[in-house]
């Protein structure tokens, strides 16, 4: 059974209140949209009947008023022949398809407010049609995205990932007790005081040692300096 009983209905119809109400609402707009789509090929088929029957009108009445000339022309005949008989008697005809035009008029005139109507329909049938296309469109993307998130939080809350996050916290645990360790392997051995003579004690040991090297580097240098001549030395006594 359909959604909608008659054209009116969709029309009509709030596409929202329908989903409002629906248990399943991405099932429901596909369904709207299939009734709307097959009432959309109904209308437009019978557009098409309409047109063909509005053409078929049109050329009967077309035929219709060349009848008329034509019996007006024979009257005019019969009337120049002296056949008054005649006359009436195509006179009587060109009336009888004159009535003839006048009904197939109306019809025609009836056929194009039909046609007008029909159109009016398809042109608010369609509009109808992409409102519901585009509801499945925002269902779908929203469908999509709570899915995405039920996903995301399923992987957040697995216990999986859980237990890979304490297998870090005691990973980092056991570091901490490394570092703890290390750190209290070093605790109280700083400098004691005979530590420090004994830096003092060396300290004296490398400058006397430099001191040593100095003069021994002074001492080699003098000796290295050339002897004065005699001349030299007898200018220098005057």
């Amino acid at each position: 059974m359909g959604i909608f009983s008659r054209l009116s209905d969709i029309i009509n119809s709030n596409i929202n209140a329908i989903l409002d109400k629906a248990e399943d609402p991405e099932k429901i707009i596909r369904m709207v949209i299939q009734e709307m789509e097959d009432t959309l090929v109904e209308v437009r088929s019978s557009a098409a009947k309409t047109i063909a029957d509005q053409k078929d009108i049109e050329r009967r009445i077309g035929k219709v008023k060349k009848a008329q000339a034509e019996w007006e022309k024979k009257a005019e005949l019969a009337i120049s022949k002296g056949r008054d008989d005649l006359a009436k008697g195509a006179l009587v005809e060109k009336a009888k398809v004159a009535d003839m035009e006048t009904h197939l008029t109306e019809e025609l005139k009836h056929l194009q407010d039909a046609l007008s109507r029909i159109e009016e329909d398809v042109i608010k049938l369609d509009a109808k049609l992409r409102e519901a296309r585009a509801k499945k469109a925002s269902i779908q993307a929203r469908h999509k995205s709570v899915s995405n998130q039920v996903r995301v939080r399923k992987n957040l809350y697995d216990g999986r990932i859980q237990d890979a996050f304490d297998r870090f916290d005691k990973v980092d645990a056991r570091l901490d007790r490394l570092e703890g360790e290390a750190e209290a392997m070093t605790m109280g051995r700083g400098e004691n005081l005979e530590d420090q003579f004994r830096e003092l004690e060396a300290d004296d040991d490398i400058e006397q040692e430099l001191a040593a090297l100095k003069a021994k580097t002074a001492g080699g240098s003098a000796k290295k300096a050339p002897a004065s001549t005699p001349a030299v030395k007898k200018a220098a006594s005057k």
